[in-house]
């Protein structure tokens, strides 16, 4: 069986709790997109794990692997390995694999990212500044150094000064010259990083011949894909479901169950159109209640009501097989919630997010009313033992998604988990 878990919001939905759970009886946990612009915390009774780049099963000691619709910071990634090794995982070539035509991220490209948000001014975009997307404008424009790059020193050479040639111009407009390509260094870790690296391709559909689980770990949300998001705010990779097939070489279709992780309510890190956000004591709230803060960039997360359009065009987009509802505890204390069923712009009725971008200001949200329950739900794991108010939220999202929502998250633990239609349990 394959399972891919895909984010339906902007990301921050409880994704790695969720590919922990079912990790634990998977064959090979992927990641397929993104890079270490991306976090997951993971809270195993009193040990709390942050992963960028490093898919969640590596927790379980599971074997994992990076997928070539990577882009992978190689200083990055040592560092994880490192803070894992203090906390008791070894990660070794016995559990991780990494694609042989993995693209790198290097040091110049978090310096280009720098200087692209300066030189948008205003219009600064938010990201990471973790050189992400100039990795993968390399990527596209065929200059980039892949892992498999750094086994010939003399090519590695060539293909590292026509990359840092290519970018000089515009380096020096903002500051005096490159002093440092970072040769050696790439050169000392060639060894230890091809030490994961393989066809990863052929691996995994040997295992998909073999019918073995395998679970595939999205990165961000499937509102900030590269072309169905809420472009330019988006990252510069694709985040929804199809980007497995060409982010790992995988072919296999059937057998697919692709888990849409959804937030009781809607948050957002960075700038970017929210219909839904709330600039107000509750939108605080929420913030607070949450503990929203991002786990790569540590900025406080936008908050606001549930979206049940921005959902429906995820569930489609995505293929969405079932949905797990996280942070249903937040909205403990609410007297009323909120739910977008719907938008106005300009006097005209959208059952979807538009992809004009001159249309995102006038986007106003039309809501539904919902009695809250005033009562606890954190650490519940049976839905009987929610109050009738919780049911009834759940039962007006699957209702306003059309689909059903198979599991529910009541607080950070694995344990805290209600699994309604033995989703979990069946894996």
């Amino acid at each position: 069986m394959f399972y891919t878990i895909v984010g339906t919001q902007w990301g921050d939905e409880g994704k790695g709790k969720i590919v922990d759970w079912i990790s634990s009886k998977a064959d090979l946990i992927v990641r397929y997109q993104g890079g270490n612009n991306a976090g997951h915390t993971i809270k195993v009774d009193n040990n709390v794990y942050k992963l960028n780049l490093l898919p969640s099963g590596i927790i379980n000691n599971k074997k994992c692997a990076i997928g070539n619709g990577v882009v992978l910071d190689p200083w990055a990634l040592i560092n994880e390995i490192n803070n894992l090794k203090e906390q008791g995982i070894e990660v070794n070539e016995d559990n991780l694999y990494i694609a042989d035509n993995i693209c790198l991220i290097l040091p110049i490209h978090k310096l280009l990212d720098e200087i692209n948000e300066i030189t948008r001014g205003k219009k600064e975009l938010g990201t990471t500044k973790k050189g992400i997307g100039p990795a993968y404008e390399d990527k596209v424009g065929r200059r980039a150094i892949r892992i498999c790059d750094l086994k010939d020193p003399t090519f590695l050479k060539q293909k590292i000064d026509n990359l840092y040639e290519f970018h000089k111009d515009k380096i020096s407009k903002h500051i005096h010259k490159i002093t440092h390509n970072y040769y050696e260094e790439l050169l000392s870790m060639s060894n230890y990083l091809n030490s994961f690296s393989v066809p990863l391709w052929k691996i995994i559909n040997e295992l998909g011949q073999k019918n073995k689980n395998i679970v595939f770990e999205g990165a961000q949300g499937s509102m900030l894909d590269i072309d169905f998001g809420t472009y330019p705010y988006v990252t510069s990779s694709n985040t929804i479901s199809g980007q497995i097939f060409s982010g790992t070489g995988f072919s296999y279709r059937n057998d697919h169950k692709v888990l849409g992780i959804t937030k009781a309510y809607t948050t957002r890190v960075g700038s970017g159109p929210f219909p839904t956000e709330l600039m107000d004591e509750i939108g605080e709230h929420l913030g607070e209640k949450g503990q929203e803060f991002g786990t790569v960039t540590k900025r406080k997360r936008r908050c606001g009501w549930f979206d049940s359009v921005l959902l429906k065009q995820s569930i489609k987009l995505n293929g969405i097989t079932d949905i797990v509802l996280t942070k249903l505890d937040v909205l403990d204390e609410l007297k009323e919630i909120n739910v977008c069923t719907g938008y106005l712009i300009d006097n005209k009725h959208y059952d979807y997010l538009p992809s004009e971008e001159f249309l995102f200001d006038k986007i106003k949200p039309i809501y539904k009313k919902v009695a809250g329950w005033e009562k606890s739900t954190a650490g519940v794991y049976k839905f009987d033992a929610l109050p009738e108010n919780a049911k009834k939220y759940i039962k007006i999202l699957e209702d306003l998604m059309e689909t059903n929502i198979s599991i529910v998250s009541t607080g950070p633990d694995r344990k805290e988990t209600i699994d309604i239609n033995g989703t979990l349990s069946n894996i």
